[in-house]
């Protein structure tokens, strides 16, 4: 099974856009503990302080301290005719200015003196066209600085970061793929409309593969004021539909953020993941201790270290067990950057970082009922038959000698041409078979 990179989620009817702008992912990179209320507080804080200084700042401000032709960028066009306009008027004016009075010059000699004034160059005009050509130059220099300096302190999504710069420990950041989009929700989604209270805030979390632990499967946003629950009915995992169609499907599940596990008891049959875990940390404090030591001591050592700082082995969390329906995210202590647990199915866990915080923007979806949106989903692309290449395999090979590959994907029929004569019997037992899954 392949995976491909997509932003739109399937079956989806209605276009809904969303603020530019987005978190910078820095590899590793772990903030300090947190909750959304005092992020929210720091922030609103910020923002008032901000908005005092300004209005101030405009109270000092004069009409005549700012000009708005001081701010218009001119072409080299409207530059040139500046200058020349400029010059013209200057000549405009000496032409109409009176000759100084001299009693000696009279009759031919006066004219002769203009004559001789005609014919030579003008040191004087000359001098001030160079001197407006040079102050042309100045400006659209300046001009040019300006905009560099402008274009540096400004988001441009067609810009890219610089390949030549080194990255640093941490490699290089790079912002997240849902920063800037359009995308579709359904429109079940949409028939009611609850509106969202300022202030508010906005997590974005991403989900990773079970199997595959470095791949992405999802991206969410979710509200602060939303229960744990509303994020578990959104994760998208095979296996769930895998146990449904075995008729196995379990409804328990549990999140593990910090050293808290979120357990999911809605459902009556549903089972309590944490209480064997915790009974075995309270009966088991010998065995708990040393594996406590292993993992800050072993190879983890150096990521916990940079990550928590020094971590002695009696520093042992103490573990918890709440129900996810009771808790919100604005309850929660967490660490921006983290990885926390998501189990269910019994055994099948998945990575969950909360990536980025941020305040309700104007621009984002203003209906509560939509929330989490799902702004990125991992798309998968399944084999085809290898000896077709037409349809869909459904059989996978292993150690298979009449095959050109290893493992090899077959389909119903041509694993059956391939392995079984028309009495049903096999042609040789000497390869491992398995089901092909496509769920």
């Amino acid at each position: 099974m392949d995976f491909i990179e997509s932003s739109v989620p399937e079956a989806l009817d209605c276009d809904l856009s969303f603020p530019r702008g987005g978190p910078i992912y820095v590899p590793n990179m772990v903030s300090p503990s947190t909750t959304v209320p005092q992020f929210e507080n720091s922030i609103i804080s910020e923002l008032q302080n901000l908005e005092a200084e300004l209005s101030q700042d405009a109270t000092r401000i004069s009409d005549d301290d700012v000009s708005v032709d001081d701010l218009k960028i001119f072409t080299e066009d409207e530059l040139m005719d500046m200058s020349l306009k400029e010059i013209f008027e200057g000549m405009e004016n000496n032409e109409n200015r009176p000759p100084p009075s001299d009693q000696s010059k009279v009759g031919g000699g006066e004219k002769r003196s203009r004559k001789k004034r005609k014919g030579t160059n003008n040191p004087i005009l000359e001098s001030g066209c160079i001197e407006k050509v040079e102050q042309v130059v100045r400006i659209k220099q300046k001009q040019e600085e300006d905009k560099e300096s402008a274009r540096l302190h400004s988001f441009n999504p067609a810009c890219k970061i610089n390949e030549t710069l080194k990255p640093g420990r941490n490699g290089r950041m790079r912002s997240l793929r849902s920063t800037n989009y359009t995308k579709k929700v359904s429109a079940a989604d949409l028939q009611q409309h609850i509106p969202v209270t300022f202030p508010e805030v906005l997590l974005s979390v991403e989900v990773y593969h079970n199997v595959r632990q470095c791949v992405k499967t999802q991206e969410l946003l979710v509200l602060g004021k939303q229960p744990l629950t509303d994020l578990r009915e959104k994760i998208h995992c095979s296996m769930d539909q895998v146990m449904q169609k075995a008729g196995q499907y379990d409804p328990s599940g549990y999140f593990l953020i910090e050293d808290v596990f979120y357990t999911d008891l809605r459902d009556p049959s549903a089972i309590n993941y944490a209480k064997p875990i915790l009974d075995w940390l309270r009966n088991s404090k010998e065995e708990v201790q040393k594996k406590w030591e292993y993992i800050i001591s072993g190879r983890l050592h150096q990521k916990h270290k940079a990550i928590m700082g020094e971590v002695s082995a009696s520093n042992l969390p103490r573990f918890a067990s709440i129900e996810m329906q009771k808790i919100r995210f604005c309850d929660l202590l967490f660490r921006l950057g983290a990885g926390y647990l998501y189990c269910h199915q019994g055994d099948c866990t998945h990575t969950l970082v909360i990536r980025d915080m941020r305040l309700f923007h104007t621009d984002d979806v203003h209906n509560r009922t939509v929330y989490p949106i799902v702004t990125f989903q991992l798309k998968m692309v399944f084999k085809k038959c290898s000896a077709c290449k037409i349809f869909r395999a459904t059989k996978v090979t292993a150690d298979d000698k009449w095959t050109p590959q290893n493992p090899c994907y077959f389909c119903d029929e041509c694993f059956s041409l391939l392995h079984f004569n028309d009495d049903g019997l096999p042609y040789y037992n000497s390869f491992l078979e398995y089901d092909y899954n496509h769920d």
